[in-house]
């Protein structure tokens, strides 16, 4: 994908717990997360399933098995790949079928006429993947949806007054990886604390251009658009999400600017167009 560099902000704390699931969920049967015994008496509510939100693959969203390819390159915006069917940027789950790796990462499009194998791999996704600069690998994309799912409750402890065979229940890993990812993350994003000062609101940006703004894309999905608005961020773009409507249809628009001069607006729409958006188009709001 000729001049495509893209960023991709926001998975780490998704890798890992969607990691932690993935490994978690290899050796289980659907529906047998935690199989224990039928609960009884009063232990059958300390039983119940809790409901926890965790990565779900969702072929029919996208799923494609296909050669890819890293051309040895250093590549910006963290681990993704990018195939020509591709209608919009998606989260999804990349396995190499040579040796087991997966890794989870970003879905963009590329340029159909492009040679080589259709899936190109970002310089980081290649080393998670264990992938060889040139040495083409068939790897397995199927894109992911954050969804709630039923999960058993361990069975509650047991005191013991004589010797007894103890049965062993699993804890649950998905969430100790997410309570000790959001326990690090809050520690970090602690706010300082508030000026007493009150600092003055700045005004509306007015651009004597007719359209000073660049339309990159309009998305049926909240997500999407969010996703797309994210990459913008990640290369110093300052994008703005848009929920409309029309005829009874809820879309999401993602815009940049204002830009204040026609020199500016060029020089955003060339570097807008270089992340792959090669759709992106002036705008007046």
């Amino acid at each position: 994908m000729s001049g495509v560099q893209f960023g991709w902000v926001g998975y780490r704390r998704v890798a890992f717990a969607s990691a932690a699931a993935l490994m978690f969920l290899a050796g289980c049967q659907p529906g047998e997360l935690f199989p224990q015994k039928p609960a009884e008496g009063a232990d059958a509510a300390a039983a119940e399933p809790q409901m926890i939100e965790q990565d779900v693959e969702k072929p029919d969203v996208f799923s494609v098995t296909d050669a890819g390819l890293w051309d040895g390159r250093p590549s910006l915006g963290g681990v993704w790949v990018a195939h020509p069917d591709v209608d919009e940027p998606e989260r999804v789950i990349i396995r190499n079928a040579a040796n087991g790796r997966f890794v989870i990462g970003a879905l963009f499009r590329r340029e159909r006429d492009n040679p080589g194998p259709a899936l190109q791999v970002s310089s980081d996704a290649a080393e998670a993947l264990g992938m060889l600069a040139g040495a083409p690998s068939t790897l397995s994309v199927v894109a992911l949806r954050r969804e709630m799912v039923s999960v058993a409750q361990p069975e509650p402890v047991v005191e013991l007054t004589e010797a007894t065979d103890i049965e062993t229940t699993p804890l649950d890993p998905i969430a100790g990886a997410a309570a000790a990812i959001d326990a690090a993350e809050a520690a970090q994003a602690a706010p300082a604390a508030p000026s007493t000062t009150p600092m003055p609101l700045p005004g509306p940006i007015v651009s004597p251009l007719e359209k000073p703004f660049i339309q990159i894309g309009i998305f049926s999905i909240q997500g999407n658009a969010l996703q797309t608005a994210d990459l913008l961020r990640a290369d110093g773009i300052i994008p703005t999400v848009l929920e409309q409507s029309s005829q009874g249809r809820t879309f999401w628009r993602v815009i940049v600017g204002p830009a204040l001069t026609s020199d500016e607006r060029s020089a955003l729409l060339a570097k807008v167009k270089e992340l792959g958006f090669a759709d992106a188009y002036f705008v007046t709001n």
